[in-house]
């Protein structure tokens, strides 16, 4: 895995150097058995002329296999490094992903929710990484809002720090269920890579830079 200080390419350019070097000694054993079967014929018996072609023409797709694959292999890496640049930009914004996954640590969790529909009474359950429910509040009854929580549990006690998924329930005023989308929002600390796919350092956490659905400057209004 790659951080931001280095290149994103670093990985990438292991696996394709890999393909080429096996590439390269298929081209370098041809042409050696190429060059013996050539030398040893049988002047009486030459070798015969489509044979010759025909092999001449392998030999043309191998060298043209390793030129392939690494052209491709730098492309691929020019593209991983610009990915990785421009996500480093991230870097201390305030970043809202489409999960309701948020990280707890140095500062809170936090999420924000949409509802659908006008909600009479809100309710949200914390669940930890196993899935076991550690707090349930009450939110606001609006369409819109926001959530933060400190880690305290349902019985006072101060939970780990780590991945917390928030659940809502939303209801309106004849006890019927509106649908709801769930953001989970924070700053962005640091960026990694393992060649192929951008993650975000946020409170603790990893998050897909993928899942990212708005980005501002740090204490922006992000819930809009």
């Amino acid at each position: 895995m790659t951080t931001v200080s280095g290149t994103s390419s670093t990985a990438t350019n292991d696996t394709t150097a890999t393909s080429s070097s096996g590439l390269l000694s298929d081209y370098n054993l041809f042409l050696k058995l190429l060059t013996t079967q050539m030398t040893n014929q049988d002047p009486l018996d030459p070798m015969d002329t489509s044979e010759y072609t025909q092999q001449l023409v392998q030999y043309s797709q191998v060298e043209q296999s390793i030129q392939q694959t690494g052209k491709l292999g730098d492309i691929l890496g020019q593209l991983a490094s610009q990915q990785m640049s421009a996500a480093s930009n991230y870097i201390g914004r305030e970043a809202r992903f489409d999960s309701p996954v948020a990280g707890l640590g140095d500062a809170p969790a936090q999420w924000t929710y949409y509802v659908e529909g006008t909600p009479a009474a809100i309710t949200a359950e914390i669940k930890d990484s196993s899935g076991k429910v550690v707090n349930t509040v009450t939110l606001d009854a609006e369409a819109q809002g926001s959530y933060k929580w400190d880690g305290t549990k349902a019985d006072g006690s101060k939970a780990e720090n780590g991945a917390y998924t928030l659940s809502v329930k939303a209801t309106d005023s004849a006890g019927n269920t509106l649908d709801t989308t769930i953001n989970s929002v924070a700053i962005v600390n640091d960026v990694v890579t393992d060649g192929t796919n951008i993650m975000l350092g946020v409170n603790g956490i990893r998050m897909s830079a993928s899942g990212l659905v708005a980005i501002a400057a740090a204490g922006t209004n992000i819930d809009s």
